[in-house]
């Protein structure tokens, strides 16, 4: 497990997760402990971070830590 990306909601509707990461995380980071940690079952895995996007009403700064965000990724 990764101490820079922790899955925090493996489910967020169909095709969502949410995830709590360091703000400088990559998405090739953030999506290789997604894939690995709770893998999504579909063909192509989760293969999206969703940042800076009104898609994306989950990403927040992380309450417990500040130099954290939650991003919502998706399969």
């Amino acid at each position: 497990m990764s101490d820079r990306v922790q899955v925090t909601k493996p489910i967020v509707g169909i095709c969502h997760m949410q995830v709590c990461a360091e703000r400088d995380a990559t998405d090739e980071e953030i999506l290789a402990v997604c894939n690995r940690e709770n893998p999504a079952g579909t063909e192509l895995g989760w293969a999206t971070v969703i940042r800076n996007s009104d898609d994306n009403r989950n990403q927040r700064p992380c309450a417990d830590n500040p130099q954290r965000t939650h991003f919502l990724v998706a399969c």
